[in-house]
């Protein structure tokens, strides 16, 4: 149906948009840290799965609850849940549609750390900041190397490991990197 009114005509463009910047975070060079301090549910939870790094605070939950609307994911969530936690516990998210607890978010694989309530934020920082101090060249070409090679086969995959490890040593980081060692 088309949009009822001026303000759901803007939503729909502005969720296009917001959605298509989301898919595209593998072709975003700088690594993106999402802090989780409340429920992440249904467009929340599609947000965060496009991030490369998740910190939750331990009282957050987490769901893929659309089809508890009779809604399927539409944002990427169910391409990425298969291609980031195992598949039954991917396929549990999608079609049981219940928000997981922290503790269960880090036990299947959907965040990286579960810190106390409030603290979320501040690990999340810490992360970045540790990031941030290393060779940004080599975290540009690791996080670029990571997406490309998780779309290929085994063989394919070391091929370009190699070509990788090749690019990264012609940069200039490298060189300061090995010399400071």
């Amino acid at each position: 149906r088309p949009p009822a009114d001026p303000w759901e005509e803007r939503f729909c463009a502005d969720r296009k948009q917001l959605y298509r910047a989301i898919l595209r975070n593998a072709d975003f060079f700088k690594p993106v840290v999402a802090a989780i301090n409340g429920h992440a549910l249904a467009g929340g939870a599609e947000m965060i799965l496009s991030t490369d790094l998740r910190v939750m605070s331990s009282e957050a939950t987490i769901g893929i609850t659309e089809v508890r609307r009779g809604l399927i994911a539409g944002g990427g969530s169910l391409v990425r849940l298969a291609r980031q936690i195992p598949w039954a516990q991917a396929m549990e998210l999608a079609l049981v549609g219940e928000p997981v607890s922290a503790e269960r978010a880090l036990q299947v694989g959907l965040v990286n750390r579960v810190v106390p309530a409030g603290d979320a934020l501040a690990e999340a920082q810490r992360l970045a900041t540790s990031i941030a101090s290393k060779s940004p060249a080599t975290v540009k070409i690791g996080k670029r190397a990571f997406y490309e090679q998780r779309e290929m086969g085994l063989k394919a995959a070391y091929d370009h490991a190699s070509a990788v490890m090749t690019e990264n040593m012609m940069a200039r980081d490298a060189e300061e990197g090995i010399g400071a060692f």
